[in-house]
């Protein structure tokens, strides 16, 4: 996000069930030609050499990545988001079959839910100006490895091009120590991007959302030897057996009640800076559809009463989301922060509203095998 003030709002970035976990869901697997609107694309960057070059003192040294995309309402009209076919779902990973679970009376943050280290394309890799992150989230998948996040958090609309050295590090918490408890279930390497055609070719924000086939995970010991980082690494598999993965619904109300999770450090336009992106915040509040804006082609976007800033971007949004198990149903990912009435703070989160567009991505990216990194 942008720390200049502005009146506009900023990216942060009856159910019909559909069967996952099983293997059930309809089209072909790997290799499957997906709809001419999606666009699945491997990643640039090789998998080894992404998880080599977040060295400890690199991802510490990352920046929150939402530093050009920001907006204000006076107000908060409503927009125009609503189901273009049935509501649909599909359940998290373990709630495939329903088992009894105990209440908990405190907010349990789910596993799931980490951050994604990349850096800009067409640019020195070297240069600290340009490693950035956002938050994402683990997603059920027919092999679990399937990654969801704001798609300003995976693609370059100014050079038209994903992001190299792509991770996903879940239950990231940046410890005091060199990988002090950064990343207790491994690193996870991007090898398929899937996104929507008209963000990638429109800008459109309607179409902020993005799912991201990862490798198996390394578990990385890093050491320093003569001043140099060195590593030894372990396979710890897939990660949706290692983390779980939420469910994923669409097309359903667009007042929905939520929480939403992520992983902010950006300042608000005053230049006050509350989060520091090292450890894991949440929000919870009813959804309500919020206002056009030309700037962004964004129309039907859905928010929520939070004051996430830069670095939030690409976290769920989490319907249903029960603290004794962590998990609920992807029902948005954060994209847009909202200063809604003028005093430089920004007060709610947008996402796109889940439709059955979203649901094709999806669908797509859930169906793709990744296995061990090559």
């Amino acid at each position: 996000m942008n720390s200049r003030a502005r009146r506009v709002a900023i990216p942060l970035a009856g159910l019909v069930a559909v069967g996952l976990a099983a293997g059930t869901v309809s089209g072909a697997a790997a290799g499957a030609t997906a709809p001419s609107d999606v666009v699945s694309k491997n990643a640039a960057t090789p998998a080894e050499q992404a998880i080599q070059f977040w060295t400890p003192d690199r991802v510490k040294r990352a920046t929150d990545h939402d530093d050009t995309i920001d907006l204000t309402t006076k107000g908060i009209r409503g927009g125009n988001s609503t189901p273009d076919g049935p509501a649909g779902s599909v359940p998290p990973i373990g709630g495939e079959k329903k088992t009894k679970t105990k209440k908990s009376k405190q907010v349990n943050l789910p596993n799931t839910v980490g951050r994604v280290f990349f850096t800009l394309p067409k640019a020195d890799p070297r240069n600290p100006k340009n490693w950035r992150y956002c938050s994402a989230s683990s997603v059920q998948g027919k092999y679990r490895n399937l990654v969801a996040t704001s798609a300003h958090c995976v693609y370059d609309t100014k050079k038209n091009t994903f992001y190299d050295n792509w991770v996903f590090i879940p239950s990231y918490w940046d410890g005091k120590s060199v990988w002090d408890g950064k990343a207790p279930y491994g690193i996870y390497a991007a090898k398929t991007f899937n996104a929507h055609d008209d963000f990638l070719v429109k800008e459109d924000f309607d179409y902020d959302y993005a799912f991201v086939n990862v490798y198996n995970g390394i578990k990385v010991d890093w050491a320093k030897d003569r001043g140099r980082w060195r590593w030894s690494v372990k396979n710890v598999g897939r990660l949706g057996d290692n983390v779980g993965g939420q469910g994923f619904t669409w097309n359903r109300s667009t007042k929905a009640t939520v929480f939403s999770f992520g992983y902010p450090a950006g300042e608000h336009p005053d230049g006050d800076k509350p989060f520091s992106g090292r450890t894991m915040k949440w929000c919870y509040g009813k959804t309500k559809p919020m206002p056009e804006a030309k700037k962004y082609n964004l129309q039907e976007h859905v928010g929520l009463k939070c004051s996430f800033t830069a670095g939030a971007s690409g976290g769920p949004l989490l319907y249903s989301y029960k603290s004794a198990s962590r998990t609920g149903y992807l029902i948005g990912v954060n994209s847009v922060a909202w200063d809604t009435d003028g005093n430089d703070r920004y007060d709610h989160i947008s996402s796109p509203y889940f439709n059955t567009d979203t649901y094709k991505v999806y669908k797509a990216a859930a169906n793709r095998w990744t296995g061990n990194m090559p």
